[in-house]
């Protein structure tokens, strides 16, 4: 499966509602993502087909390991550019809108630039 943006922010989507709810259900992954239920129950089929995701019995669905090391890279990316981003005087809701958009596309050098240059502004 060849992975686009939209199926890294589903799973990045389930990443963030694992550490919030603890468990993941499909209709968490709509409310989160204001979408279908019929669109988000294509994408969890295909990712429990390609091997990202499982559900259990109940619906609760687990991230594989292809589909956490996914998931965990595209949300530290997010949180990082972030934080960048308000660094620079962005307020908190445009940085976290903007990383949305630059957390798919940065190239991993430039995003390597950043977060030394973020790491150097530590205390």
């Amino acid at each position: 499966m060849n992975i686009h943006e939209s199926a890294e922010d589903y799973l990045e989507a389930i990443l963030i509602l694992r550490e919030r709810l603890g468990a993941v259900r499909s209709i968490d992954v709509v409310h989160q993502l204001e979408l279908t239920k019929p669109s988000v129950s294509v994408a969890m089929k295909r990712f429990r087909e390609n091997g990202y995701i499982e559900m259990d019995s109940d619906g609760f669905i687990t991230l594989l390991p292809p589909g956490e090391e996914i998931a965990q890279r595209i949300y530290s990316r997010h949180k990082l550019l972030t934080r960048f981003l308000m660094l620079l005087g962005v307020s908190e809701g445009a940085a976290s809108a903007d990383a949305c958009k630059m957390e798919h596309d940065l190239s991993d050098e430039s995003f390597e630039r950043i977060m030394a240059y973020v790491e150097r502004l530590k205390p």
